[in-house]
This record gives structure tokens, C-alpha cells and sequence, in this order.
């Protein structure tokens, strides 16, 4: 072997050697998540704050969704009805075949209460009440309900009806139902709901009172579990939607058609806490360095391992200049800028950027409450709000169990 053939050799093995060591991060984070098996059809697993899903399987492949219909059913009641309204139970509500609160004809209870039956007990009688106490009619809240889905951009998602019950054109995705999660999560009527192991309520027609136990085993099986909904049909078989909360982070993970679910959630929901923890980037108020600017909220994101130094900021600024030269300018309310995150060439942030001195105070929380005043107030620096801010900044610039059905 020459000279010239020994360097070559000796050259190539060094930049092997560079390749290998850049792409470790990502082989390891490959092969982190391909060591996940489920029993699962579609899996998905998101971080709730930042909305960054985690793991997917199959996630966008539309599939029935049974009773996890109910999640969507919850939300846009909340969002759109009077929790101290008095529902009715009609004709259409009435004996509605499935799992059920076993409501009478005529019987009327708050919103808040019916809400409990339906997501503790997964009663269907209770869905169908609610939407045509909340829609005018059960279409009409149907059609809420797809709005909603298209304005949270489910786009393998569609409603047929507020229970579940198998129905054509009645679909979604593990990682719509993700999403979905996420986001409601954010409201802290549906999050103090849906950790409620047991809840009692007045029953006017008999001599005991209501008393409905959570469907949902991971609360009594996972350590931090605060939710949210189990389901079954015969063609969706089972399925589960599961958060639970620790260090400060919450994690939801979706299974559909999945004979053994339980322990299934139990290993996503270890690998994304494992995995995935959740680390404070950004703080309010935290100084641009070189410029009298500053951060205008916190941002919290969940990274995996080698992440973090491949994370890149990019400095946006709102300004004028005929030099080239960046001239800081008097913008409404304050506004500079925005500091942009980008993480392997995609954006996964945007904090706007003010003056000291027009610092805008923190969002304010959420008001619609329970009753009975949940122990979580709305977050105020949460990822709804962050796309919130991002759209205002550039508007300016320009042994099977049978859950139920």
C-alpha cells in the first residue's frame, strides 16, 4: 500500500469519526424513542406547555376514538356554557344507550355537576344533554365542536356526535387527541375535573345521592396522574388519554386500540419524564444582552439529550434605519421585537421584547370558575399564549374491561 492511498484512508477514517460524532445526539434520541413499544394501533405522547410532541406512532393516521370524544364534548362546554346553568335531560338525552349517569326524563342538573358524570363516569346521557343545552340541539353543537377542531387545526379529526358512539365520519388521531389534551389542560375547570377520583351530587328523585368513581385506573396506578379519559366501543376497542404531572412538567399520552394500555401509558409517560424534562430557556425579564430590551414572559420547553447546545437564538427587531444600521424605534405599546428559538432549523418560540420601562404586566388568569375553587390557577405562560403574543408581534411588524362507549 503507497503513500498516497495510506493517507487517504487515514483522512476518511477521521472524518467518519467527525460524522459519527456529530449525529450521536440524534442516534441516541433515535434510538431512545425506537426502543418504545406499545400494544397500541396509534400512540402519541405530548408535552403539555410547550405542545411538543414527544413520541408518535402511527399518530396522524385517523382511526374511531370512542368515549375520548368526550374531551372535546368538555372544552367547548366550558368555553361556551354557564357552569351554574341548569341542564335538562330531553327525549334525545334520555336512556341513551352505552355507559350512562341513568338520568332521568325531565331531571335537572347544573352544567358543572353533568360535566363530572361525564367525564368521571363517561355517561352518554349526559354528552347528549349537555350539547343541546349548550348548542341549541346536538348538531348544533356538533358543529361546535368541528369549528373547534379546525381552529386548533385537528386536521385528521372529525365529529359526528358529543359521546362517541361509533358513527361514520366520527374520527381522530392520536396526535390530534394530543393536542386536543393539551390544550384543554390549559383550562382549570377541565383540569380540576378530570384529576377528580370521586365526586358526589345531589340526586332529586332518590333518597341517595350520586356518587361517581373515575373510570380512569392511572390515577390510583401513576405516581403524579391527573387525568383524563378512558373509552371503548366495539370497533374502536380500547382507548385512553392519561396525564400526569411531576417536577412541574405534565405529559399527556394517547393510546388507541391498545389490549393492554395501562402499563403502555405507564412506559410513555416514564420515557418523557426520563427523557424529556422540562427546563426553563427563558425568564420574564430577562436583559438582551447589548440592548436595553427584555423578555416579556418565561419559556419552559422539554429537551432531550444534546439538545440543548444545538438550540440557536435569533434576534428579530422592529426597527428603522437608511444606514443598514439597527436603530431602535418607538413601537406601540412598547414592542422592539421578538427573540426567536430555533431548535435543528425549526422554530419552536417567539418572545416578544420591550422597553424596561413598557414592560406589559402578566396575562391575566383565567375567570370562569367551579364551585368549588380548583387548587391550579391558569397559567400565564403557556404555549397557547406564546402563539397568542407571537401573532400579536407580527401583526404589529406587518382482562378487558369495557370502559363504555
Amino acid at each position: 500500500m503507497n503513500m498516497k492511498t495510506k493517507k487517504r484512508k487515514r483522512i476518511f477514517s477521521l472524518l467518519l469519526c467527525m460524522l459519527l460524532f456529530l449525529l450521536l445526539p440524534m442516534t441516541s434520541l433515535r434510538a431512545e424513542n425506537s426502543s418504545i413499544n406499545t400494544h397500541a394501533r396509534a400512540a402519541a405522547l405530548i408535552d403539555v406547555e410547550s405542545g411538543r410532541v414527544l413520541y408518535s406512532s402511527r399518530g396522524d393516521e385517523s382511526m374511531p376514538m370512542a368515549s375520548l370524544t368526550k374531551i372535546m364534548t368538555a372544552i367547548v362546554a366550558i368555553e361556551n356554557g354557564d357552569l351554574h346553568g341548569v341542564v335538562k335531560v330531553g327525549k334525545n338525552a334520555y336512556a341513551k344507550e352505552g355507559s350512562s349517569l341513568y338520568l332521568k326524563l325531565g331531571e335537572e342538573m347544573t352544567l358543572e355537576t353533568m360535566l363530572y358524570g361525564l367525564m368521571l363516569r363517561s355517561g352518554n346521557d349526559a354528552a347528549s344533554a349537555i350539547a343541546e343545552h349548550v348548542g341549541g340541539s346536538e348538531e348544533g353543537f356538533v358543529f361546535m365542536m368541528n369549528a373547534k377542531a379546525e381552529l386548533l387545526q385537528l386536521k385528521n379529526t372529525h365529529f359526528a356526535n358529543p359521546h362517541g358512539l361509533d358513527a361514520k365520519d366520527h374520527y381522530s388521531s392520536a396526535n390530534d387527541l394530543a393536542v386536543l389534551t393539551a390544550y384543554a389542560l390549559h383550562n382549570p375547570v377541565f383540569k380540576e375535573i378530570v384529576k377528580t377520583e370521586e365526586k358526589t351530587a345531589d340526586n332529586p328523585y332518590e333518597k341517595w345521592d350520586y356518587k361517581w368513581r373515575n373510570k380512569n385506573k392511572m390515577l390510583r396506578l401513576y405516581d403524579g396522574a391527573d387525568g383524563v379519559k378512558t373509552g371503548y366501543t366495539k370497533i374502536a376497542l380500547r382507548c385512553l388519554v392519561s396525564s400526569a404531572t411531576r417536577n412541574g412538567q405534565q405529559l399527556v399520552a394517547v393510546t388507541l386500540n391498545d389490549g393492554d394500555d395501562w402499563n403502555d401509558h405507564t412506559s410513555l409517560l416514564n420515557f418523557g419524564f426520563n427523557h424529556y424534562p422540562l427546563k426553563t430557556l427563558i425568564k420574564r425579564g430577562d436583559k438582551v444582552s447589548g440592548y436595553d430590551l427584555f423578555t416579556s414572559k418565561d419559556f419552559n420547553y422539554p429537551l432531550g439529550k444534546g439538545e440543548q447546545e444545538r438550540l440557536v437564538t435569533k434576534m428579530i427587531l422592529y426597527s428603522e434605519s437608511k444606514s443598514g444600521k439597527s436603530k431602535l424605534r418607538p413601537v406601540d405599546f412598547g414592542l422592539q421585537g421578538v427573540l426567536q428559538l430555533q431548535l435543528g432549523g425549526k422554530e419552536i418560540g417567539r418572545i416578544p421584547l420591550y422597553a424596561p420601562d413598557r414592560l406589559p404586566p402578566k396575562a391575566p388568569v383565567y375567570n370562569k370558575k367551579l364551585s368549588v375553587e380548583p387548587t391550579a390557577t391558569y397559567p400565564s405562560n403557556t404555549w397557547l399564549q406564546a402563539a397568542v403574543s407571537t401573532l400579536r408581534a407580527l401583526f404589529q411588524a406587518g382482562g378487558r374491561e369495557t370502559y363504555h362507549d
